[in-house]
Formats: C-alpha cells, structure tokens, sequence
C-alpha cells in the first residue's frame, strides 16, 4: 500500500492511500446491525481549507442511526445530487484525532495537534451564526468521510484544542450532544437559561440529557430529568439532577387526545397535570420550567408545551420518537409561550462548550466504549434504546492502547 509520508512530531508518519472504514450502502438500509460494513476504502483527499486527521476514537449518536437506516433522508442519494460520486456513506460526527495533513490555506493548524472534532462544517464567508447559514451542513450525516474510519477530512474551522486531560475516548465522546444542549440553553435570548430557572430535561441519561444537566448545574438552574428507569434516575442524580421523574409511571404519551373528545381529552390532562404537579414536587413549590430541553418529539411534545411555564420556551433539536409534533394551541397563546427549533450549534458556543469541558465545569459522560467492529452492536443499542447511560464511542486508532 503506497503511503504519502508527513512530519509528526520528530517521527516521518505514513498517510496510506486506503484505510479501513465502517460503511454504510443503499443496499443495506436498515438496522443499524446490519447496515454497517467494515471495508477497505480510498483515504479522503482534502481541499485547501480542509485538514485530515487520523481518528483516535469516534463517537456514537443518532446521526449514525439515521444514516443507517437511509430515514429520514437517503444520505447517499443526496451526495449524488451534490455531485460526490461516491457509492459508500461514512457516518460519524464526533472524534478526537491527530492532524496529519493540513490544506494550502489552513495557517493556524499543525501536524501533529490533538484534537477535538465537531460536526458543523459551512463555508469561510457564512454568516456570524454560521449554523444558520446556507451553507451549514452536518459532518458525518450530510457530508461523506465522517469518524468511523482511520482517517476523516474536516473543515478547518471544525477543529478545537483536545482538552489534555482527557483520554482520546473522553474526547470523542461529548461534542456534538454537549454543542447542541449549550445552544439550546444559551442560544435563543431572552430564553437563556438563568440562576432558579428550573428547566425539564427529556431523556436525561443520554448523550444529551447527561449533557444538559450539567449545563443547568453549570448556570445555577434547576434541573430536573426524565427517565424510563430507576437505573437511569440514580445515574441522573448522581451527575447532578435535583429531580428526576419516571416517564412510565404515567400513561398520556404519544400524539395530543382528541380535543372533541372530552372522555379522551380529559384522561391526557390528567395525566399531564399529574406530570406537572410531580415538577412542582421535586422543586418544592409551584414553578414551571421555564425552559423545556425537547428531543424526543411525537410522544412528548404535547406535555412539554402543557408543562411549560407562561413566557417560557421549548426547545426541540430531534424527534426521536417521531415527527408529528401535536399540542393544544390555547395553552401557547393564552400563557405567551415560544416554540423554539434548533440545530447544532455556531463556532462560538463550539468553542465556549469546550471550554466548559476543559476547565472542568462539564464532564464527559463516557460510559461504554466498542471496538471499531463492533461499531452496528454500538447503533444497534442505541436504535432499540438499551443501556442508554451516557455516551458511547468507538476506539480506533487508540485500540491498541485499550
């Protein structure tokens, strides 16, 4: 295998011309346990301001879900329609790495940096909120060459410093969950999260939710999680939740009751009042959140925009129970409260998030880690929602060293 060789440190390193890759073809949408093909591939070729980096570890979240199942979008049709004549998909939006090939017009990045990857990638004259921009894309889903190979090309304004205290498997772990929780805390003034806000946290164990929680510690907020399990409420609380609900001990989840209805209305108001009052519980008086962290969707977006305080927000950034997004409008204008999408986030929250992490505010919430093949078993548990405490990664150029 021919090699391109670059300075790394005082070592001359190889850059093969293939790399081993877990995959993704229209062929095999569908589960993530099957998706998912491990091949020998063509190493990226970067453009001048794009830099290669040689993955240590990557990690797992519901773009590689998504992208495995060609739903909501067929990724690799859509790089057709780009152009990129490319007949394999690379998921993968977070990882930590080694640079080992820098583009003609990146000055400020050398061989050999430690670093941190996140997954915004837009062009160098988009707008100060770049997220926003036309140009915004997600790496690792809308664009090919993610984290789940030996080597991934990104843009240079998609690389931060590799906190030093942290493993290469910490590193990879925290970035695209924690970037979007900051944004959704911080980014949609006068919504900002503030000292005694109490904000509900949806999915609190996860990737986000572990995220989220420490985000509002972080600001002197009031979290409070919801979870499937006692296994998942310990560990929220032991991350820092003032609260945690259990979401099965309830029964009105899923699209809003027929408001015509007043038997089937009144049975989910009940249940969602219920809800509600457990919030005043654990808070121990009667305060609404006055920010709702929304990702789930279709089975909960009724109750947040119920339980929401007046004058305070929901914010959504997925819908991982489904799309159709039902509530009763009333309780919107009558109490004056604002219905926020967002998505990702810009360079600057980027930045701030991992500094967060690097002063030690925040920390990663690793749990699991997988060997690069066993990278479908890793989707595969998040796609059925099994042991999601946490994050997951991958260990690939670091698996030598674990």
């Amino acid at each position: 295998m021919d090699e391109v060789g670059v300075m790394l440190g005082s070592k001359k390193v190889g850059i093969p011309e293939k790399m081993l890759a877990q995959t993704i073809r229209s062929e095999r949408y569908g589960p993530p346990s099957t998706a998912f093909a491990l091949e020998t591939v063509p190493v990226p070729v970067i453009q001048s301001d794009e830099c290669l980096v040689k993955v240590m570890a990557a990690g797992i979240n519901h773009n590689g879900v998504w992208a495995a199942r060609g739903f909501p979008i067929d990724v690799i049709q859509l790089q057709r329609v780009r152009g990129e004549e490319c007949e394999f998909h690379i998921a993968g939006s977070d990882a930590s790495g080694i640079v080992v090939a820098v583009g003609k017009d990146v000055d400020d990045i050398a061989i050999g940096d430690e670093v941190v990857l996140h997954c915004g990638w837009w062009d160098r004259d988009a707008v100060a909120d770049e997220i926003m921009d036309k140009s915004a894309k997600i790496w690792g889903y809308e664009i090919n060459f993610g984290a789940f190979a030996e080597y991934t090309r990104v843009k240079r304004q998609a690389i931060l410093p590799k906190p030093s205290r942290l493993s290469w498997e910490q590193a990879a772990s925290y970035m695209l969950c924690g970037a979007t929780a900051y944004r959704m805390l911080h980014g949609f003034a006068p919504h900002t999260v503030k000292q005694g806000d109490v904000v509900l946290i949806w999915g609190g164990s996860g990737g986000m939710g572990s995220m989220a929680i420490q985000l509002v510690n972080a600001a002197g907020a009031i979290p409070i999680a919801v979870v499937s399990s006692e296994e998942k409420a310990a560990y929220c609380r032991e991350i820092g939740a003032k609260g945690t609900i259990n979401r099965q001990d309830y029964g009105h989840w899923g699209g809003l009751e027929d408001i015509e209805d007043p038997t089937k209305y009144a049975c989910w108001l009940g249940e969602a009042r219920r809800f509600q009052q457990e919030i005043w519980r654990l808070v121990g008086e009667r305060k609404c959140p006055r920010i709702v962290i929304e990702h789930p969707g279709e089975d909960t977006f009724p109750t947040s925009s119920f339980v929401c305080a007046p004058g305070g927000m929901v914010v959504i950034c997925a819908g991982t129970t489904g799309y159709k997004g039902t509530f009763d409008v009333r309780y919107l204008w009558m109490r004056q409260k604002r219905l926020q999408g967002s998505h990702f986030a810009n360079l600057d929250q980027c930045r701030e998030f991992n500094k967060l992490i690097d002063e030690g505010h925040v920390q990663p919430c690793l749990t699991r880690s997988f060997s690069l093949e066993d990278l479908p078993e890793a989707h595969q548990i998040m796609f059925e929602n099994r042991e999601p405490l946490g994050s997951f990664v991958v260990r690939i150029g670091s698996r030598r060293e674990c």
